[in-house]
């Protein structure tokens, strides 16, 4: 399995809204992305999902920086 298939598979968490999210940046911004951001957005997708619902629905504010950043950049992807 190629790594953007995995990684494909991993944004979807059953949640449509928040799955368009997560392919949105993957297609859109995550091939640009220097190595520290990959990173962060794979560390994003390992999150428990209450944890990453939380981020993205802006209910909770991740401690890490690196992980903030990507769900900023996730959250200010415009829409399709």
């Amino acid at each position: 399995m190629s790594e953007e298939s995995r990684l494909r598979w991993q944004c979807r968490r059953g949640m449509r809204e928040l799955d368009e999210l997560l392919l949105r940046y993957l297609e859109s911004r995550y091939p640009s992305a220097d190595e520290a951001e990959k990173a962060a957005f794979q560390a994003v997708l390992a999150l428990p999902d209450p944890d990453l619902n939380g981020y993205l629905l802006q209910r909770q504010v991740p401690l890490s920086k690196s992980i903030a950043g990507v769900i900023e950049r996730i959250l200010s992807q415009p829409h399709a």
